[in-house]
């Protein structure tokens, strides 16, 4: 098989090919070039690159550097300042992953002759049937969680469908990290001690989100007001940088507790605080026109796990929905989830098979 490895300069790239390549797989590299202003982590900047260049080198498959600058920009970075102009608090690697990575790339992959793409995601894909509540589909392609559950990437890849995971390849889903690691170091990979990344890849650790916003939209002061009292207990500088379920820079109430943000709202320049009990929602209010389907839609009435982080706990609820709205209702109350974070559904009888996603609003 012919397999076009996306190398983002990582350890868990790095052995996706080499696993590929042990197999007896035909392997090419290719390192996509993203970002084009300052960056100092993920896969944009220059010794990232560099690093997968040099892997390739030492396992002697080709490499080649794909620039996606403008796709990138137009497709992550613009809508990533725009949510923000407007009060959400959006997900950049869910929108990379269904843009570029398994969007614009995928197509490339295919259109060059490759069987598939494989990248170093932490996720599991198997082929067999799959059921749940009165629907059944016999061989079709399931996306699982990666064995090791602290690294698990399944979250971010809940954007998925069956044709793309049909010509997708995760050849470490089923390695901890300490085996991907033991691996690489056994091989003498350049990157098996490299630490993983964790940040956004086009904000730079030396500047940050505010300075990067700042250069692109104006930042507005805003009023902090009580959603009890409706009276004005503080204000913050950066309305455009709160996020809803945010503690840090909330303050106290009067009787000691902890301040939490329940709504951001940009036109009239306020911030909705509340209490611990406020800050408690048993409904995610999801877009239905972002709903996507790893495999067969869920029938209104089914009961489902969600996660609304890359690793946040599951909380069990009940599934209703439609092309407009969709409503997950939640067995117990929890955090306010912000307006354009992604929520994945998980099996209720599997918890590791990913049912799908949407976005809430």
């Amino acid at each position: 098989m012919r397999v076009l490895v996306a190398m983002s300069g990582g350890v868990d790239s790095s052995v996706a090919a080499a696993r590929l390549l042990k197999e007896g797989h035909e392997v090419v590299g290719a390192t996509l070039k993203l970002w084009g202003g300052p960056s100092d982590s993920g896969c944009c900047s220059v010794g990232d690159v560099e690093d997968a260049r040099r892997v390739a080198q030492q396992l002697g498959i080709d490499h080649h550097v794909f620039n996606m600058t403008a796709e990138f920009d137009e497709s992550v970075v613009s809508p990533y300042v725009t949510a923000h102009a407007v009060g959400k608090t959006p997900n950049p690697c869910i929108e990379c992953n269904r843009s570029i990575k398994f969007g614009s790339l995928l197509t490339r992959t295919i259109r060059l002759g490759f069987d598939a793409l494989a990248t170093g995601h932490h996720a599991r894909i198997a082929t067999r049937a799959v059921s749940h509540g009165t629907t059944r589909s016999s061989g079709s392609p399931r996306l699982l969680r990666g064995v090791d559950i602290d690294k698990d990437q399944s979250y971010v890849l809940s954007m998925l469908d069956q044709d793309q995971l049909s010509r997708v390849l995760l050849p470490i889903g089923e390695m901890t990290k300490t085996q991907v690691r033991s691996y690489a170091t056994d091989l003498g990979l350049r990157t098996a001690g490299k630490p993983d990344s964790q940040d956004v890849c086009f904000i730079s650790g030396d500047h940050g989100r505010k300075e990067f916003l700042s250069d692109r939209i104006p930042l507005h002061e805003a009023e902090l007001l009580d959603v009890g009292s409706r009276e004005v207990v503080g204000h913050v500088q950066e309305l455009e940088l709160v996020t809803v379920g945010q503690r840090k820079g909330m303050g106290h109430s009067r009787d000691g507790r902890r301040r939490y943000v329940l709504r951001v709202d940009v036109p009239l320049k306020q911030v909705i605080v509340g209490g611990p009990a406020e800050a408690q929602i048993d409904r995610l209010t999801l877009d239905g026109s972002t709903v996507c389907w790893v495999s067969d839609a869920l029938p209104s009435g089914s009961r489902v796990f969600v996660q609304v982080s890359a690793h946040g706990r599951p909380a069990c609820g009940t599934f209703e929905g439609d092309d407009l709205l969709t409503v997950v209702t939640l067995d117990r109350p929890q955090r306010p989830v912000a307006p354009g974070q992604t929520v994945a559904f998980y099996d209720i009888g599997d918890p590791d098979l990913v049912l799908g996603s949407a976005i809430a609003t």
